[in-house]
């Protein structure tokens, strides 16, 4: 499994999680990277099952531990005039 940031961070952009959308699989995606590190997360979902949290833990759970907290929606543009440079 890649752990190339810059690899990584292509794939997670790619993700649409607009906010009107869901994030599943986005969240999926990232339970089974995480997974392939042997690591298990546990998700939570709104009340009509269509976006989830997801929570994981490196280490024992006697040990304190330190959150990591962070969203995986961003908000629409619709409407919005928005420029940026392209790359040749």
């Amino acid at each position: 499994m890649s752990t190339d940031a810059t690899g990584l961070l292509s794939k997670l952009i790619r993700f649409d999680t607009t906010s009107r959308y869901s994030n599943l699989q986005l969240i999926e995606w990232v339970r089974d990277y995480l997974a392939g590190f042997g690591l298990t997360s546990r998700l939570t979902y709104n009340d009509d099952g269509s976006k989830a949290n997801l929570f994981a833990r490196i280490g024992p759970d006697d040990m304190p531990l330190i959150v990591l907290s962070g969203h995986t929606d961003v908000v629409p543009i619709d409407g919005q005039v928005w420029h940026y440079p392209h790359s040749n």
